[in-house]
């Protein structure tokens, strides 16, 4: 809730998922909404079920363009591999260091869309 409230107060429209699978379905019923509905994904990396690198790995699969946002407190986690080559924002973070990252990751995804 916290996030959403920042991500609110950026002027972004959040849509919240409790798991990667909902967003994986929020994500299809989007592209029937047109192309631009989703800029970026934000999501944790540990979450129950699949987790936000699993979900990110299927997101750079199936829509390549769409860029993925992680973020993690936990630094077992992220001493594995880091963010296994996507964007990371590492917890406690601030509302300016979170509009950063996704403002930079949405403008890398609308020049690899126009590619």
């Amino acid at each position: 809730r916290f996030c959403t409230q920042i991500l609110e107060d950026l002027g972004h429209r959040p849509v919240w998922a409790h798991n990667a699978e909902a967003a994986l379905a929020e994500l299809e019923r989007g592209e029937g909404s047109g192309p631009g509905r989703f800029d970026a994904v934000f999501s944790d990396v540990v979450m129950p079920g699949m987790g936000g690198i699993e979900l990110a790995r299927r997101l750079r699969a199936s829509r390549p363009d769409l860029p993925v946002v992680l973020t993690s407190g936990y630094s077992h986690v992220l001493a594995q591999d880091d963010a296994h080559g996507f964007e990371l924002v590492r917890k406690p973070y601030s509302a300016e260091e979170l509009a950063r990252v996704l403002r930079e990751a949405a403008q890398r995804g609308r020049t690899s869309a126009e590619r």
